[in-house]
């Protein structure tokens, strides 16, 4: 599992910079991690509901395996030595 985590960097990058970023103008993530940031995502009547968390999954879990493959890597070169 860690092998094919630490091969499909590409496939992350590519990810991540498409469907993590979607849309372009202001990318969904930034806008839900200001959201969460902000401290209105958990309490009041702006808080977010399933399908803002499920979105913010959606658009973060390339990010997740992106850095997850490049600690792979990192790793992975420093305990060769």
């Amino acid at each position: 599992m860690k092998e094919s985590i630490k091969k499909s960097w590409l496939l992350f990058l590519i990810a991540s910079l498409s469907l993590g970023l979607a849309p372009f103008k202001e990318p969904h993530i930034l806008g839900k991690l200001k959201w969460i940031a902000g401290g209105n995502a958990f309490r009041g009547n702006d808080a977010m509901k399933f399908m803002d968390w499920f979105d913010t999954f959606l658009h973060g879990m390339p990010w997740i395996l992106l850095l997850t493959s490049t600690a792979l890597h990192i790793i992975s070169r420093f305990s060769k030595n």
